[in-house]
């Protein structure tokens, strides 16, 4: 049997992040993908212009349809800018007590764009990460969320130190927006793990985030450890971004499928 994954996320037109790009990372991992959409937005490699929400009403029943017919083996969540929107997901995944929740808070693009309101920061703190199995902030995201400056390894592990007196899930730091390292810090049951990686020069890392979020939860679709499924992933992310595509004329997009 087909494992299945669920994206709930943005769609970005220009397809390196977002719902395509979590739909590209699932059927590379010869996984059945199905998505919710929360945000139509306009955006290309060079920045995001414009952001219209989907109802939450509409949402929720997107969900409804996936969950009552096709029900998920994993749920990864992107995109969300509206506090309502948060709430009704949040709902949902309780509801039908969602497995292998990966919550990618996406607060800042790539290319430095702010995606979540303010009004919506409140409900993603409170609602929405709590229910995720792990959540994947990157540096400035873990900084929002903490309220912790974070300039090296020790203040990553004060920061999910600090984030996880507030969820029950693993928090998983990721440290590429450092300069000399992309090691990653994991914080789960009370452990702390490091996965170190090489720094692949390539500048083109626009949805780099959408797809690593994808990837781990594919990853315990199959049924591996949260430990094996974030090593997966980064594996993944490593050859994705050494295969050098090269498209646009912003961050470029990876090449998801250099597997195939």
């Amino acid at each position: 049997m087909i494992k299945k994954v669920l994206t709930i996320a943005g769609s970005d037109p220009s397809g390196g992040a977002g719902i395509q790009a979590d739909i590209k990372t699932i059927t590379v991992h010869k996984m059945y993908a199905m998505s919710a959409i929360t945000a139509l937005t306009a955006q290309n490699t060079t920045g995001v212009y414009g952001i219209f929400d989907v109802t939450p009403e509409f949402v929720g029943q997107q969900i409804d349809c996936i969950f009552n017919d096709i029900r998920p083996d994993a749920v990864k969540i992107g995109m969300v800018s509206n506090g309502k929107i948060i709430s009704t997901i949040a709902d949902k995944l309780l509801l039908y007590k969602a497995e292998n929740i990966v919550v990618d808070p996406v607060m800042v693009s790539t290319s430095g764009s702010r995606l979540l309101t303010e009004e919506a920061t409140d409900m993603l703190l409170t609602k929405l990460l709590p229910v995720g199995t792990v959540i994947t902030p990157n540096i400035p995201e873990a900084e929002a969320i903490s309220g912790l400056t974070i300039k090296c390894k020790d203040d990553m592990v004060k920061a999910a130190e600090k984030i996880s007196e507030s969820i029950r899930g693993g928090v998983l730091i990721k440290g590429g927006h450092f300069e000399d390292t992309a090691d990653d810090l994991l914080l789960a049951n009370g452990k702390i793990s490091w996965f170190t990686s090489e720094r692949v020069e390539n500048p083109n890392t626009h949805g780099t985030g959408c797809t690593l979020s994808s990837a781990i939860a594919c990853n315990l679709a199959a049924g591996y450890t949260l430990v094996d499924s974030i090593v997966r992933a980064k594996d993944y992310i490593t050859g994705a971004l050494k295969a050098g595509l090269d498209l646009g004329k912003g961050r470029g997009p990876l090449e998801h499928t250099y597997k195939i």
